[in-house]
């Protein structure tokens, strides 16, 4: 099916996300596996990522190759990424940084027809009783207009800490 849609210029990573939104949403999703990313994963995670800013509304400006050496630089550094799948698909991906007293939560995202049955629920699950030490304190941030995110971190288990407020450079109006 995704042969029709595809030229000799589509990427590899393209090709496994058109596949993955051809999917059915209803199919039944056995359970959810999970392994650790590696290098070699970045091509797909900087696709996702895309779709992660662009889903919460972050006026984060990246191109998709930006995104991928960033992510090729947070997993040769300090960020560790774990990737979910179900029935052969990939479904979602959580990147994260331990550090002696927190591990703190930079991306989760679970494809866009997957959800609202429960991934990104199990994900977080499967990271605080088989991925992370259970003595360290959890942090992860969300942006404010993105309420059903506010709305998702509340109800698996994270509290209200902090808020940031910010005021931004006036644009330039080229009056002087």
């Amino acid at each position: 099916m995704w042969n029709e849609r595809a030229n000799p210029e589509t990427s590899l990573c393209q090709i496994v996300l058109m596949t993955m939104r051809a999917q059915k949403p209803e199919q039944k999703l056995n359970e959810i596996g999970f392994r650790v990313a590696t290098l070699d994963d970045c091509p797909v995670l900087a696709e996702l990522n895309h779709q992660l800013i662009r889903d919460e509304g972050h006026r984060n400006p990246m191109t998709v190759p930006q995104l991928e050496q960033r992510m090729r630089n947070f997993l040769a550094g300090e960020y560790r990424a774990v990737i979910y799948e179900a029935n052969g698909e990939l479904v979602a991906y959580a990147l994260f940084r331990e550090q002696p007293d927190e591990i703190y939560l930079r991306q989760l995202f679970v494809v866009r027809h997957r959800r609202r049955v429960g991934i990104g629920r199990r994900a977080v699950e499967i990271l605080r009783s088989q991925v992370w030490p259970k003595t360290k304190r959890l942090t992860v941030e969300v942006l404010l207009a993105n309420q059903s995110a506010v709305g998702f971190w509340r109800a698996v288990g994270y509290t209200d800490h902090c808020l940031t407020l910010e005021i931004m450079p006036a644009e330039d109006s080229g009056a002087g």
